[in-house]
């Protein structure tokens, strides 16, 4: 098993996964600090682990990890991908350079290791590619423009990998697409907006994102929604896209971003921090938290369809 993304959030929940059932992985991210302690949770589970410190975006990080992989275990049987940055603010005041590596990071580079993955399946005889995208691969929100983009284009990529792995025997390619989750990558985030954000309500946790994650591996399906409130955006964004737009930028602002003001920051964007490299982000429970937005919901869709020229 390789997971790139592996020291914090959905991939690291993953990881420890795959280890208490004693599969052997290959863990990737960009800190090599972090990367160690999770091999060590992993080795503790009783799981052979190998971290290879590898930022994905860097011109031939991929082949050198598949490398890594294939010299250590002798071949690859899945490999999830869960690496991601995020960038909150209005599209014209995000810089370039901020949108631009986003893009870079959650679509490009996820495309290189899909290449890599498939290729290396290929030559083996099969195997099993596990993309993590997003409900917000099918719908849309503001403030978030390059992850939109970014995960949009992985949804589009997944699909066109899954019908070209019809002629291949063996290649499996899986996309799993959680709502809002309760990991570190809102806290994480480059923030050009001013105000701090957070998981919308439901939130539910990186360990039940994991677990359809082992059961993609063991059972390859096209996708697999983690989200209660996925179906409902879904039907709303496509049969009533009017009320969806009119509607979408009080609840992201009333509940996606706290009150807590920020200055201009790139966040993990370009670089690792390992401080804040978790499993969680605390963002559950916040039984105060949910009483106040609900609290608030009337009052926001009210003033919404007021404005609304109908």
């Amino acid at each position: 098993m390789v997971v790139t993304g592996a020291t914090s959030g959905i991939g690291r929940a993953a990881a420890r996964a795959f280890a208490e059932r004693g599969d052997r992985l290959v863990l990737a991210a960009r800190s090599p600090a972090t990367l160690a302690e999770v091999r060590a949770e992993c080795a503790a589970a009783g799981a052979q682990a190998l971290d290879v410190p590898t930022d994905i975006t860097a011109d031939g990080a991929v082949d050198a990890l598949a490398d890594a992989a294939v010299d250590r275990f002798g071949r690859v049987d899945v490999w999830l991908h869960t690496a991601a940055v995020m960038a909150y603010g209005r599209f014209e005041e995000t810089p370039a350079r901020v949108f631009e590596q986003v893009v870079r990071t959650d679509l490009l580079a996820a495309a290189a290791v899909a290449r890599v993955a498939l290729r290396r399946f290929q030559a083996a005889g099969g195997g099993t590619l596990i993309l993590v995208g997003s409900v917000l691969g099918h719908i849309t929100a503001p403030y978030l423009s390059g992850y939109v983009a970014s995960k949009w284009g992985l949804q589009g990529l997944g699909r066109v990998l899954q019908q070209e792995a019809r002629d291949t025997p063996g290649v499996e390619v899986c996309l799993v697409s959680p709502g809002s989750v309760d990991t570190p990558v809102y806290q994480r985030a480059a923030n050009h907006l001013g105000r701090l954000g957070r998981p919308p309500l439901p939130v539910t946790t990186p360990e039940r994102v994991a677990r359809a994650i082992l059961d993609c591996a063991d059972r390859p399906r096209r996708e697999v929604s983690v989200g209660r409130a996925n179906v409902v955006m879904r039907v709303g964004f496509t049969a009533l896209p009017g009320v969806y737009d009119v509607l979408v930028g009080p609840l992201m602002r009333l509940l996606a971003l706290t009150d807590r003001r920020t200055p201009p920051r790139d966040g993990v964007v370009f670089a690792a921090d390992p401080s804040s490299e978790v499993v969680r982000g605390g963002w559950l429970p916040d039984l105060g938290q949910l009483a106040r937005a609900v609290g608030g919901l009337p009052g926001a869709v009210g003033s919404a369809l007021r404005r609304r020229p109908w």
